[in-house]
């Protein structure tokens, strides 16, 4: 036997009848009830439709809109699951209770800052008999059936939203929670956002090549611009030569995104943190340790892109024939130029990248989240656009410096330079803007590129069957 029970302020207040709902799987006993009236004040109606799209969407399998008894109990279970998860991980002292400091150090530790008077304010709208701090009854009853957003959703909201692709793959890993390990839904969002890259890399493949193109060949002799590039590309292959190197670099993210996010459990597991989600300079730092893995293991198919986006109509049958030209000419040292400075720009990309995501965070939730921390899709797509903005701006010369080193062989009469020896040059020649050659393209596919792997992600995983936040 259920026993459902709504709590509705009902005292001194305006009430109104408004909507009743009827279910076909009530139990024998309950036959005879065949409908359930609500009453509540006409300001609590938003409150109540909330609770009923959120438990609905939740809970109904069979896809009718409507939730009967089976789905209703099932529903609950699997809430209650989440919620006993979620118990435990605020249960810092494992006593059973959770108290103000308990949930400023937990939102702390995912870098998320609120003071000891706005935890009070959270414990008080859950407690219920004045002792400042909460049970697993008290946890449980509150957020069953609650509808307003609370501290784990925080996290939940916001947690994959480093999913965005914008073709430098040098973000930290997403953390996975333990049920999402034990039910194999990590595998699907790294399905989903390897998915996701590709779609957002091809789409945005044309301005990526004109970048390529502008940080090796353009000067001040050769001042490049972007209609111009796009007219000597189409001139010299066609449209088609628009997507040079595009199939390599589509080609590298499973392995890349696999390896960085094995990498990444592991260097979690050898720090020996017992929390479920990193700290912030613990993601910084297990973070940039994998992608520096990742980058290694991979780095060969990054000079093979940077080639392929290079070549002239005609020069290799393909990526194979590139690999073979390169090994026979310059050698297997050739498949690492430029690796020191690729290194070197993981660390401050990743970290201000990070840096300015939380901070941007941080501020939408003491701002605006008074009621909800679901912040929407157009304040993700602007932290996620801006932070990452700020980490390729930090990072640009270092690519920039790569790009040439990788490119040094494939142009007429170049060098062959140190990484402090061409950034000298480049100083001398071309001054500091020299160092951001290709900048505006680079920064013209950002907004494209996050927007298209969002929604490419969305749906991906509504195809997988990954629940949405």
């Amino acid at each position: 036997m259920l026993c459902l029970c709504l709590y509705v302020p009902v005292f001194g207040e305006r009430q109104t009848e408004f909507q009743y709902f009827e279910s076909k799987g009530l139990p024998a006993e309950l036959k005879s009830i065949f409908r359930l009236s609500l009453l509540i004040p006409s300001q609590e109606f938003s409150t109540y439709r909330q609770w009923k799209q959120k438990i609905v969407k939740a809970g109904d399998k069979d896809l009718d809109g409507q939730l009967d008894f089976e789905e209703f109990v099932h529903y609950l279970q699997d809430h209650e699951k989440k919620l006993r998860l979620v118990f435990k991980s605020l249960d810092k002292k494992n006593d059973g209770r959770i108290d103000a400091q308990e949930i400023v150090q937990s939102l702390r530790d995912l870098g998320v800052k609120i003071s000891e008077q706005q935890a009070e304010k959270i414990l008080k709208s859950m407690d219920k008999n004045g002792t400042m701090t909460i049970d697993w009854n008290e946890w449980r009853d509150y957020h069953l059936l609650h509808p307003v957003e609370n501290i784990p959703e925080i996290i939940l909201y916001w947690k994959h939203s480093t999913i965005f692709d914008v073709g430098e793959n040098l973000t930290v890993p997403d953390e996975f929670t333990v049920e999402e390990r034990q039910t194999g839904m990590w595998w699907r969002h790294l399905v989903a956002g390897g998915g996701a890259g590709a779609v957002s890399r091809t789409c945005t493949a044309p301005l990526d090549r004109l970048k390529v193109l502008m940080q090796v060949h353009a000067s001040r002799s050769n001042n490049m611009c972007i209609i111009g590039g796009f007219t000597q590309m189409i001139r010299e292959g066609g449209p088609r030569s628009l997507w040079r190197g595009n199939g390599i670099n589509v080609l590298k993210i499973a392995p890349e995104s696999a390896i960085k996010f094995m990498a990444y459990e592991q260097i979690k597991r050898f720090i020996g943190t017992d929390q479920e989600m990193l700290r912030i300079h613990e993601r910084l730092l297990a973070g940039s340790l994998a992608g520096a893995i990742a980058q290694s293991s991979i780095y060969p198919m990054e000079v093979l892109k940077t080639r392929m986006a290079l070549r002239k109509t005609g020069q290799y049958s393909g990526m194979l024939d590139c690999a073979k030209n390169i090994l026979a000419k310059e050698g297997m040292a050739a498949f690492y130029k430029g690796y020191i400075p690729n290194m070197l720009g993981i660390i401050p990309y990743a970290g201000i990248d990070l840096a300015v995501y939380e901070t941007l965070k941080n501020t939408w939730l003491q701002r605006y989240a008074v009621n909800s921390a679901d912040p929407g899709v157009f304040v993700l797509l602007a932290c996620g656009t801006i932070s990452s903005t700020c980490g390729q701006l930090a990072s640009y010369p270092l690519a920039l410096v790569r790009t040439r080193m990788q490119a040094q062989a494939s142009v007429e009469g170049a060098p062959e330079v140190t990484m402090r020896g061409l950034f000298k040059h480049i100083l001398k020649t071309e001054g500091a803007f020299g160092l951001y050659r290709g900048l505006a393209p680079n920064f013209m596919k950002v907004i494209p590129a996050v927007s298209i792997s969002y929604v490419v992600y969305e749906n991906l995983k509504m195809t997988l069957g990954v629940d949405s936040r």
